[in-house]
């Protein structure tokens, strides 16, 4: 063999032998990192079956911790109670609602209609703790009512009441309560519009002004229970839907905290709530009456429809924007400010009188007539019962 052949031939062979090492290493290597990426991936999924990975965004997180801090404060109410029947016959009844802790006594907000002509209140608590609740206050004007537990400070964990005046609409908010009897079912939406109204459950139907309307699923069983901001703060207190089925139909309304903290106060001190009463009926200005009454097109405020003949607004120069066969007149009256505060419609002249005023107080009116700023003073009465 000669030597040209046999380095010929040493070439090929160390060249084979190259590839087929390079096989091996490069096959190696793929396998490991297969391997590794397997691993990895069998890591990260444990981790998320054992919560020790990022498994909750920031605001599941809030909303979570909110729910946990919260629910010790929320109750679910069982009431057994004399009502009239669909069929009009008089019986006992039994229902629930929600509730929460307001102070450290064992005193409970929830609605009016919760525990309306109730016979006997069973409270349950977070812990399980279930004990005999009694009413000490109820007013249907505003559709609160506060009950009382005997339990000793220690088992008791009150709210937090947030700033209503911070409200925006688009905030995110909470709902805790007992929807159809499962207790302390947490539901969240957008705060969906404020300074809604709503009626009231008193025989004169006086409406509840500065109401909160959320999309946060709120169904028969909610009312009572707290709507909460994010800071785990009560800003209302659940009171009504807008339905057509019974259930939740995207549009549920909360009673605003700053009145109900006010409702509580007074039916815990005094047993009842005292209004201040204006005597008028009205509405807010829109295109008709614009139209009709040749207003600016920018003017906001409470269009008068009807003042209370010897009533505070009568006596304070009001005039009736309507004649006796219900026709409007020209120069109607339209309250544009109370006490140097504007007026959009009458739900925040609702609102001023029931968070602001007193019976006795007077307060000073805007009036807009037949073109013209007048202002006039009003002696306010206590509602009437």
């Amino acid at each position: 063999m000669s030597n040209q052949f046999k380095r010929t031939l040493v070439m090929v062979l160390s060249g084979v032998l190259l590839m087929i090492v390079g096989y091996v290493i490069g096959t190696s290597v793929i396998s490991s990192s297969a391997t590794g990426s397997t691993q990895v991936r069998e890591e990260t999924i444990i981790q998320a079956q054992a919560g020790t990975g990022p498994a909750l965004s920031d605001l599941e997180r809030t909303i979570s911790e909110v729910y946990q801090r919260v629910s010790p404060s929320v109750v679910s109410i069982n009431v057994v109670a004399e009502r009239q029947a669909f069929n009009g016959e008089e019986g006992l009844l039994q229902g629930s609602g929600s509730g929460f802790v307001i102070d450290s006594q064992g005193h409970i907000l929830t609605n009016y209609h919760v525990v309306q002509g109730a016979t006997d209140i069973a409270v349950n608590f977070f812990d399980g703790t279930i004990v005999r609740g009694e009413v000490i206050g109820e007013d249907p004007d505003s559709d609160l009512a506060v009950v009382q537990v005997d339990l000793p400070a220690e088992q008791l964990f009150p709210v937090q009441f947030g700033s209503v005046d911070d409200l925006v609409i688009g905030q995110q908010v909470l709902a805790i309560g007992s929807p159809f009897g499962q207790r302390w079912t947490l539901t969240s939406g957008i705060i969906s519009a404020l300074e809604r109204s709503i009626r009231g459950l008193s025989e004169q139907n006086f409406s509840i002004g500065a109401v909160i309307q959320t999309d946060a699923a709120i169904n028969p069983g909610n009312s009572g229970g707290p709507l909460l901001n994010l800071a785990g703060q009560v800003i209302g207190i659940n009171a009504q839907i807008s339905t057509e089925s019974g259930s939740n139909s995207g549009i549920g309304y909360a009673i605003p905290a700053d009145l109900a903290a006010r409702v509580a106060q007074d039916l815990i001190n005094n047993g009842r709530v005292e209004y201040s009463y204006i005597g008028i009926q009205g509405g807010d200005v829109d295109l008709a009456a614009i139209e009709t009454l040749e207003l600016p097109n920018n003017l906001t405020g409470v269009l008068v429809t009807n003042v209370v003949e010897g009533g505070p607004a009568a006596l304070g120069g009001l005039r009736n924007a309507m004649t006796s066969d219900g026709v409007s007149i020209s120069d109607a009256d339209i309250i544009t400010s109370i006490n140097g505060e504007p007026l959009s419609g009458i739900s925040e002249l609702i609102s001023y009188l029931a968070k602001f005023t007193a019976p006795g107080d007077v307060v000073t009116l805007t009036v807009y007539r037949g073109g013209e700023t007048v202002t006039l003073e009003v002696t306010l009465q206590p509602r009437p019962r």
